[in-house]
């Protein structure tokens, strides 16, 4: 990526996939005592993680293929928020890589995945107040 107009036109597709996980687990979740809570969580921080990278993206920062959310908000620039705390990026890291295997441990609960997506919302709403609206597409 060598110039803002790529720069925007990458982190647009970033921010379309990121919606496009959002709405997926917002849509989980309405699936009552049948949703599947993981399902909701993996996507709560796929969201999170597309909108950090579309910050990255913005400023010509370049990341590894990761999902670690505490990494990935060291890499931003000086200045940005990421509208969560540490221990909110470390729990949405957890659930990105270890909570999409049988073998990590208990599957995660309601009050576990709506928690998740309140913080995907946080980090959502952060970054969209960094992005310019050429990127968001929208002024929410």
């Amino acid at each position: 990526m060598t110039d803002k107009p790529e720069a925007i036109e990458v982190a647009r597709r970033w921010i379309s996939k990121a919606e496009h996980d959002r709405t997926n687990a917002k849509h989980t979740l309405k699936l009552g005592s049948d949703c599947p809570f993981d399902t909701v969580c993996f996507h709560a921080q796929q969201y999170a993680e597309k909108y950090l990278k579309a910050i990255l993206v913005m400023h010509l920062v370049h990341f590894p293929r990761i999902h670690d959310m505490v990494e990935l908000a060291r890499l931003l620039p000086e200045g940005s928020e990421t509208g969560a705390t540490g221990d909110e990026l470390r729990l949405l890291s957890l659930y990105g890589v270890e909570g999409r295997y049988p073998e990590t441990g208990e599957e995660p609960s309601r009050p576990e995945a709506e928690k998740a997506l309140s913080i995907a919302d946080k980090i959502r709403s952060a970054a969209r107040r960094q992005l310019p609206s050429e990127v968001t597409g929208a002024s929410d």
